[in-house]
C-alpha cells in the first residue's frame, strides 16, 4: 500500500544539492523554505509529529513554488513534487482552500464562467488599456500580466486557415489531437493556430476533439486532488482509447497529463496510464522521433532568449526539442542567459496567492533578462509568458514574449510555405 505520495521523499539524505535550485531559499535563505527543509516538515506531517493546521507548517509549503527544480539536481531521486502534492492535500482536507484560489479556479476553469472571463479580458486586453497600465502592485502587475498575452501583430492568420497551412506538396501520413485547456484556449488560441499550422509542414493532421476541458493541474496544485482526478477523467474519456499523440503547447498542462496514470491510480484500469504516454509535448512532435528537427523555415533575423518552463524541463525532463525548433529557423541567435532554468515565479496561482515571493523570484530573472537584452523571451506555458512578459513591461524592457512555435510559424509563412 502507498503512503499517499510521501513514500517519494524517502530517498532524502539532506545532502543539501536542492538548496542552490531552490528559488525561494535563494531569494530568503531560510532552510524552512528549501526542498530539504520542507521534506522535513512534510514527513512530519506523515508521522503525525506536526497537524495539518499547524501554521508553520501551512507558511512554508504555502511558500513552494512546485517548480520542482530540485528533482534533476538530486543525486537520490527524491520525488518531491509528488510528496508536495501529497502534503497539500492533506493541508487542504483540514482548511480548505483560500477564498481566493477558490474564486480564481472558478473563474479560470468552469466551462461557461471561464468562457465569459476570457471574452472579458480580451475585449480589455484589445482597448490597450493593459500596455499603458502595466507596472508593479497587485492591479498593474494584472494588467501586464493580460497585456503579455496579445498576439504579435504578424502572427495574426487565423484557424479559419488551419487547412491551408499544410504545404499542397506534402503528403500527410500523421494525425495528432489538440488539447486546448482553459487558460491557453482563452487568452493564447493564437499559439493553438501556430501549432497546427507548424505541425501540419511537418506532417500531421490535427484533429478537434469535443468535450475535453481543463487539465487539472491548477487544482492538483491546490491540494484539490479530488477535482483534479475527475477533471483527469473527463479528458480520457473525450479523447478516447486510440494511439493518436495528444499535443499540447502548455507545459503545465501536459506535466499533469503525462502523471494521469498516477493522477488516477486506478488498478482496475490503466486508461489513465495508457492516456499519459500519448501526451506530447508541441516541441517534441516537431523534433520528431529521431531528432532530427522541424522542416527548415526562412530566416528570422532575432536575438531570442529561451526561458525553459519548469514544468516541462524538470518535471517532464523536455530539454533538448525545443533547441531543435530554434536550429529550424536561419539567423535566428539564442542569447544565453544566467540561471534561465530557474523558475519565473509564476507557478500557477501562486503569482496571485503569494505575490510577495513570486516578484522576488521574478526579480533576478528580469535583470538578468535586461542584461542580455533580448529581442524576444519565448517560453512554453502561458503562466510563464504572462509572469515574464508583465515583469518586462513592469521594468520597462522593450522585449516581447512568444510561444517558440510562434517563431517557426513566422519563419515558415516568411517562406512561403502557408497557401
Amino acid at each position: 500500500m502507498t503512503r499517499g505520495g510521501f513514500e517519494g521523499l524517502d530517498a532524502c539524505v539532506h545532502c543539501g544539492f536542492c538548496l542552490q535550485a531552490c528559488p525561494t531559499f535563494l531569494a530568503t535563505g531560510d532552510e524552512s523554505d528549501s526542498p530539504r527543509g520542507r521534506i522535513e516538515l512534510m514527513r512530519a506531517l506523515e508521522r503525525g509529529d506536526l497537524t495539518a493546521d499547524d501554521a508553520a507548517l501551512s507558511y512554508h509549503l504555502d511558500r513552494c513554488l512546485g517548480c520542482r527544480g530540485c528533482e534533476p539536481v538530486c543525486p537520490s531521486g527524491v520525488q518531491y513534487g509528488h510528496g508536495l502534492e501529497a502534503a497539500r492535500a492533506r493541508l487542504t482536507a483540514v482548511r480548505g482552500v483560500s477564498r481566493l484560489a477558490r474564486l480564481a479556479l472558478w473563474a479560470l476553469t468552469t466551462p461557461g464562467v471561464s468562457a465569459a472571463v476570457y471574452w472579458f479580458a480580451r475585449v480589455l486586453r484589445a482597448t490597450g488599456l493593459p500596455r499603458r497600465l502595466a507596472g508593479w502592485g497587485r492591479f498593474r502587475f494584472a494588467m501586464g500580466m493580460l497585456r503579455a498575452t496579445k498576439p504579435m501583430r504578424n502572427a495574426k492568420f487565423g484557424m479559419r486557415n488551419r487547412k491551408a497551412g499544410v504545404n499542397s506538396a506534402f503528403h500527410i501520413p500523421h494525425s495528432a489531437l489538440l488539447f486546448r485547456g482553459c487558460v491557453q484556449q482563452g487568452l493564447f488560441s493564437h499559439v493553438h493556430d501556430a501549432t497546427v499550422r507548424t505541425l501540419g509542414v511537418n506532417g500531421y493532421a490535427v484533429r478537434e476533439v469535443a468535450a475535453q476541458g481543463c487539465c487539472g493541474a491548477l487544482h492538483a496544485h491546490a491540494g484539490l486532488i479530488d477535482q483534479a482526478r475527475e477533471l483527469a477523467r473527463k479528458n480520457v474519456a473525450a479523447f478516447g482509447d486510440g494511439d493518436e499523440p495528444i499535443v499540447v503547447n502548455s507545459a503545465g498542462c501536459g506535466a499533469i497529463m503525462k502523471e494521469y496514470g498516477r493522477v488516477l491510480d486506478e488498478s482496475d484500469d490503466d486508461r489513465g496510464a495508457r492516456f499519459a504516454a500519448r501526451v506530447r509535448d508541441v516541441t517534441e512532435l516537431l523534433a520528431g522521433e529521431a531528432m532530427k528537427g522541424p522542416v527548415p523555415g526562412a530566416p528570422l533575423d532575432l536575438h531570442v532568449a529561451y526561458d525553459p518552463p519548469c514544468h516541462l524541463l524538470h518535471a517532464q525532463g523536455v530539454a533538448v526539442p525545443p533547441l531543435k525548433l530554434f536550429a529550424a529557423i536561419p539567423l535566428l541567435e539564442l542569447v544565453e542567459v544566467p540561471g534561465a532554468a530557474e523558475c519565473c515565479g509564476s507557478a500557477g496561482l501562486f503569482t496571485l496567492l503569494e505575490p510577495e515571493m513570486s516578484r522576488a523570484v521574478l526579480a533576478a530573472k528580469i535583470e538578468r533578462l535586461r542584461a542580455a537584452a533580448p529581442q524576444v523571451v519565448a517560453t512554453g506555458n502561458p503562466g510563464c509568458a504572462m509572469q515574464i512578459g508583465a515583469g518586462l513591461a513592469a521594468a520597462g524592457i522593450a522585449a516581447h514574449v512568444r510561444h517558440p512555435v510562434e517563431l517557426l510559424d513566422d519563419s515558415y509563412r516568411t517562406a512561403g510555405r502557408y497557401e
